[in-house]
């Protein structure tokens, strides 16, 4: 069966390659040959907030600011910007020669249609819209936002690298529903998506766009700086398990394989061609997400109960293993080791889990036996683990669990419905995000109140607070409401945090200028 997988791959790969009358030609190209760590489901990164969707959206796309591996926020498609007019008018020029894939300019009201769609999905570009009077591209190269109030964040939310990033995209792609995903890729990154050779949950192709045109400032530094292309392909092919991509690494069948899992590293340390190591210190933030807005827990007590029953190291050791320098536990809503984050709250992690308890809080917050439809991903290293837990642990406490397995896809599809369970909804589900992504309450997406996101968690309070620190005038303020939202989330409990693990990559040697954050191709290159 695997090898006959293989082959189909190595046919797949080879055959067009063979129809060129240039096979030399096809045969001199560069190809860095890398393993996601799941398949592309979505190739909309403004409709998905998978991960894998956002580091195909960095290929394809490019954004208005970018964002280095110290978190700092700098210009990548505009030149730069000026602020007039008491902070409330803001005018960022566009860099000249900027070209979408299919040869045409890239225009202002292309990047305003972009970040209109944009922010109908991301939480930080709401906030960034409802302090927007007026958006608009005065000419061809200018962007301007005309402020109902000072946003000095402006930047740091056109410019994030977490999920969803601010993709631009030409106005017709931009201009089409963002709670619809879009069938087709055209950006200005530097690459282009050769849709004509995907194969659905198998690979995805990407070939070097030659009229990008990089920064001609700075260094190269996660989706910062100028983004230089040393491969002419990057093909990504999805492996059946992660021990087959192990082996394809071992045997140079595979260049890079961006996540192993803890218990495969061994073996890769006693391999002389391959380095491990770890991109991004801030890992993995994981959570259990709750519908709050179907039975039982739209009940808020039920929420709160489920705390007693929470070991964040159990889920952590499923994932990363018993290595304490892999996994962090307790942890709260925002990425530990962060500026944001706290131990406001955390001791309701701490000490052993009394299941009995749990029980009898649960019933007395009025659960009746209802049953729990928890949504796990059968196909993701990570978040089949979690699930896994996750199942035992509400057993334990007396919950009727109903495990709706199914791949990755399917999760991500069914977590939207609104449905009763009974009409194919569900009730709790489990998730890994970058430290990134749980950096502040404006990113952090999940943290939303305002009933938008996945779970559905709808909270003036929660509202409020995220306004308060948009409007924070110096980080000790920020710092302050963030305890705050903390100590909000343990009462009404948005999602429940189930601690941050570490992940390693591995590559073969072969390769080198591999940048540190989430998994970029620019700057990679043969050694």
């Amino acid at each position: 069966m695997l090898v006959s997988r293989r082959s189909l791959l190595r046919a797949a790969a080879v055959a067009p390659a063979l129809a060129l009358p240039g096979v030399l030609r096809a045969e001199q190209q560069t190809t860095l040959r890398f393993i996601p760590v799941i398949d592309l489901s979505f190739i909309d990164p403004i409709y998905s907030t998978a991960q894998v969707s956002r580091n195909h959206g960095f290929m394809v796309y490019d954004t208005l600011y970018g964002m280095n591996s110290a978190l700092e926020i700098s210009p990548q498609m505009v030149s730069g910007h000026v602020v007039s007019n008491d902070d409330r008018q803001w005018d960022l020029s566009l860099r000249d020669g900027l070209l979408w894939h299919d040869g045409e300019r890239v225009l202002a009201r292309d990047c305003v249609a972009s970040i209109r769609r944009w922010a109908a999905r991301d939480g930080f570009g709401a906030e960034l819209m409802a302090a927007t009077d007026e958006l608009s591209a005065p000419d061809d190269r200018t962007v301007r936002f005309r402020l109902k109030r000072p946003f000095p964040l402006l930047p740091a939310a056109l410019g994030k690298s977490a999920v969803q990033a601010a993709f631009m995209m030409p106005e017709r792609l931009a201009s089409q529903d963002a709670f619809k995903p879009l069938a087709e890729a055209i950006g200005s990154g530097p690459f282009r998506y050769v849709a004509d050779e995907r194969v659905q949950g198998a690979r995805n192709v990407y070939a070097r766009f030659d009229r990008y045109r990089p920064r001609e400032d700075g260094k190269p530094d996660w989706t910062a700086g100028p983004k230089l292309v040393h491969y002419d392909r990057v093909v990504w092919t999805t492996m059946p398990d992660a021990a087959t991509g192990v082996a394809a690494l071992q045997t140079g069948e595979q260049d890079w394989q961006e996540t192993t899992p803890h218990d495969l590293l061994p073996i890769l340390t006693r391999v002389a061609k391959v380095a491990t190591r770890i991109l991004d210190p801030r890992g993995y933030t994981c959570m259990m997400r709750l519908n709050h807005l179907q039975p039982p827990f739209d009940n808020p007590a039920i929420r709160r109960a489920l705390l007693g029953a929470i070991d964040q190291s159990a889920f952590m050791t499923a994932v990363a293993g018993e290595d304490p320098a892999h996994q962090t536990s307790p942890i709260g809503f925002f990425a530990p080791d962060t500026p944001m984050a706290s131990d406001v709250g955390l001791d309701v992690f701490r000490g052993p889990r009394d299941m009995a308890k749990v029980k009898a809080d649960l019933k007395a917050a009025g659960y009746n036996g209802e049953k729990v439809v928890l949504l796990v991903p059968t196909n993701s290293q990570a978040q089949k683990p979690l699930g896994d837990v996750a199942a035992d642990m509400l057993q334990q406490c007396g919950i009727n669990v109903d495990y709706a397995g199914m791949e990755f896809g399917a999760v991500l599809q069914r977590q939207l419905k609104k449905d009763p369970i009974a009409q194919g909804g569900w009730s709790a589900g489990v998730g890994n995000w970058q430290g990134i992504d749980w950096l502040n309450p404006a990113g952090n997406t999940n943290l939303r109140g305002d009933g938008k996101a996945a779970g559905w968690y709808s909270s003036e309070k929660m509202q409020a607070l995220r306004g308060q620190w948009l409007a924070a005038p110096n980080l000790a303020e920020q710092q302050r409401i963030c305890r705050d939202i903390q100590a909000l989330s343990f009462e009404e409990i948005p999602y429940l945090p189930i601690g941050q693990y570490k992940q390693p990559t591995a590559y073969r040697t072969s390769i080198t200028g591999i940048l540190d954050g989430t998994a970029v191709f620019w700057n990679v290159r043969p050694t």
